[in-house]
């Protein structure tokens, strides 16, 4: 339910804005406007996912060198 409510926002929004870019004068600029924001609404939880993935796969990375790291020091040093 939170997700088509956000996806709605969302795709108002970019509607919106495509309506303020272009200046709307014609019909045909209203369902362009309407059209990228109805794919902004589908579309958008892809994005979020995959920053979310990016951003887990950084921080296991990160994980991974610290222990690294770590372990190259205690070779170093006993």
């Amino acid at each position: 339910m939170l997700q088509h409510i956000i996806g709605s926002v969302i795709g108002a929004a970019i509607a919106w804005l495509v309506l303020v870019v272009t200046g709307a004068s014609s019909s045909s600029q209203y369902v362009t406007a309407v059209v990228i924001g109805a794919i902004a609404t589908v579309f958008w939880p892809l994005v979020i996912g995959f920053i979310l993935a990016r951003r887990v796969k950084q921080r296991r990375n990160d994980q991974i060198q610290s222990e690294v790291d770590r372990q190259i020091n205690q070779q170093k040093g006993g």
